[in-house]
């Protein structure tokens, strides 16, 4: 992977199968451990990966977004009907058009609308829905989430 600059040129998406979960489960960790720090650690990561492969893979629609070059999975997405349930990188290829490409992918996979939840303390991750069009329509005191962090719903439409 290049240190800097965008990687799109060399990435490509692909479905994930259930052979992606432990991969999987190492973005979600790595990405929650660096771009959210304030989180409480609530499941071990044996119990994240039972909830990768038992609910995640099977539950929902998931796009990985690997570099090309060496078939190295950067990040994924899961849909969820028309809920984007996760967009998650590893914390070395953020802001450099991956995110966007997989989004791209769901909202073509939900092309009439799309909604997320997003933590309000997740301000970057909030700048980057905001920039691809998202609007925020509600706000919770975290009472909805395992984590009780404050959080927010944010709605796409074409």
């Amino acid at each position: 992977m290049q240190p800097d600059g965008p990687l799109t040129a060399n990435v490509r998406l692909r479905a994930a199968v259930a052979e992606d979960a432990g991969v999987v489960t190492e973005v979600f960790l790595a990405s929650r451990t660096a771009t959210m720090p304030y989180l409480p650690r609530l499941h071990s990561d044996e119990a994240t990966l039972g909830w990768i492969t038992h609910v995640v893979l099977p539950d929902t629609r998931v796009w990985l977004a690997e570099d090309a070059g060496t078939g190295a999975v950067l990040g994924f997405a899961s849909l969820d009907g028309s809920l984007l349930d996760h967009l998650y990188l590893r914390p070395e290829v953020r802001r450099r058009g991956i995110g966007t490409l997989l989004l791209e992918a769901v909202k073509s996979a939900s092309p009439q609308e799309l909604s997320l939840h997003v933590f309000q303390k997740n301000t970057e991750a909030r700048a980057f829905y905001e920039r691809h069009g998202f609007v925020v329509v509600d706000t919770n005191d975290g009472s909805r989430n395992e984590e009780n962090e404050p959080d927010m719903t944010y709605r796409w439409t074409a």
